[in-house]
C-alpha cells in the first residue's frame, strides 16, 4: 500500500516535495491544497487534483500525511497545529528560537486528535540537528559549530518578501572563511553570531517603495538579520531573473572535542545542495513516511527528527538496513 500524501501550498518547497514523492515508490501524491483559487494553480503532475484549503478544514480528506509548505514566520505557527488536529502532518518550521513554543502547540493538537505532527523537518533544523546531537553524545568534552552557505535561505528570503514594498527577494547566507578555518583547526574558538556569517540580500522593490525603510526593516528583523552584518542590494526584476533564479545552499556542522589530554577529534557533516527546496522536500517526505508509520504503531503528538528512529524514515526494510547499511 502506498502512503497517500497531500501538499498544502505549492511554492518552491511544494514543488520540491512533489519531486521527492516521484522518487519514492511507496508514496502517492493524491492532492495539492491551496489558499488561492484552485483554478489558478498549475502543477507538474498530471491527474493530481488541486483543491481548496476549505476542503482540508472539513477534516475528511483521504490522506495519510499532510505536508505543510508555508512560511515559518507567519503561516506554520497557525497552520500546523490547526491541521494536526485533523491529520498526520509534517512541516519545516525553521525559526530556531520559537521551536519550543511551536512544538508545544502542535503537541497539544496532535495528542488531542491521536495524530503525529512532525515539526522542523529539513536540513537545519533537521539533518544538522541530528548530527549536532550525535557529535555531542560521542564527544561531550567539545564544542559544536554550525555554518550555513554560501546559499539562498528560503525562510529568510520569504521573510524579506513579506516586508511592505518588496516585490521579490533573495537572501544569501555566507560563512566567514576565517572562522571556518579556526574551527577546523580544532582550536575551539569563541565566535559570536556576527563573526561566523554575513547575510546578503538582493531586493526588487515595488515602484515608489521606500527603499530606506525596506533596508531598515531587513537589518533590524529579530531572529533573522539583527544579529548579523547584512548588506542589502536593490536590483531590477531582470537582474533577479538573470542572476538569482537558482536556489543553491549547503553548509557544515563541525564538532571539535577531546577524549583525553591532548587527544583531539573533529567531526564534520557537510551538505552541498543544487536545490534547497528539493533537498528539504526530500527530508519532509522521509519524515512523512515516519509520521505515517509511527501513527500506525499507536504513537501520537508532536515529534522532531530527534525523536524519530532512522528505520522509520527509510523506505528500505529493517532486514536490508541491517545487512547493507549497518
Amino acid at each position: 500500500m502506498r502512503i497517500k500524501i497531500g501538499i498544502l501550498g505549492y511554492g518552491n518547497l511544494g514543488r520540491g516535495v512533489e519531486a521527492a514523492i516521484k522518487m519514492n515508490d511507496d508514496m502517492k501524491l493524491v492532492a495539492v491544497y491551496t489558499r488561492r483559487s484552485p483554478e489558478s494553480l498549475t502543477i507538474r503532475t498530471d491527474g493530481v487534483p488541486v483543491r481548496s484549503v476549505a476542503e482540508l478544514e472539513k477534516g475528511t480528506e483521504d490522506i495519510d500525511v499532510l505536508v505543510i509548505c508555508g512560511g515559518s514566520a507567519t503561516d506554520l505557527p497557525d497552520m500546523t497545529p490547526k491541521f494536526a488536529a485533523m491529520y498526520n502532518v509534517v512541516d519545516s518550521f525553521d525559526t530556531h528560537a520559537n521551536i519550543p513554543t511551536h512544538f508545544a502547540r502542535v503537541d497539544a493538537a496532535a495528542k488531542g486528535s491521536g495524530k503525529i505532527g512532525v515539526i522542523s523537518a529539513g536540513w537545519d533544523p533537521g539533518m544538522f540537528s541530528i548530527n549536532r546531537v550525535y557529535a555531542n553524545a560521542i564527544l561531550p568534552c567539545g564544542q559544536a559549530y554550525t555554518f550555513w552557505g554560501k546559499g539562498v535561505s528560503q525562510g529568510h528570503s520569504d521573510a524579506v518578501r513579506r516586508i511592505e514594498g518588496v516585490k521579490d527577494a533573495r537572501q544569501y547566507t555566507i560563512p566567514v572563511e576565517k572562522a571556518l578555518d579556526a574551527v577546523r583547526s580544532g582550536s575551539n574558538p569563541e565566535l559570536t553570531t556576527r563573526e561566523k556569517h554575513t547575510r546578503e540580500c538582493f531586493v526588487v522593490a515595488e515602484d515608489g517603495a521606500d527603499k530606506a525603510a525596506i533596508e531598515n526593516a531587513i537589518k533590524t528583523m529579530p531572529n533573522y538579520f539583527s544579529d548579523y552584518d547584512t548588506t542589502v542590494h536593490f536590483i531590477t526584476e531582470e537582474e533577479m531573473k538573470r542572476d538569482h533564479s537558482g536556489l543553491p545552499h549547503g553548509g557544515s556542522v563541525i564538532h571539535s572535542g577531546t577524549t583525553s589530554d591532548g587527544v583531539k577529534h573533529v567531526i564534520e557533516y557537510s551538505l552541498k545542495l543544487d536545490s534547497n527546496p528539493e533537498f528539504t522536500g526530500s527530508v519532509l517526505i522521509a519524515c512523512a513516511r515516519a509520521a505515517y508509520r509511527m501513527n500506525r504503531d499507536g504513537m501520537a503528538g508532536a515529534k522532531t527528527v530527534l525523536d524519530i528512529a532512522p528505520a522509520y524514515m527509510s523506505s528500505i526494510s529493517p532486514k536490508e538496513l541491517r545487512a547493507h547499511f549497518l
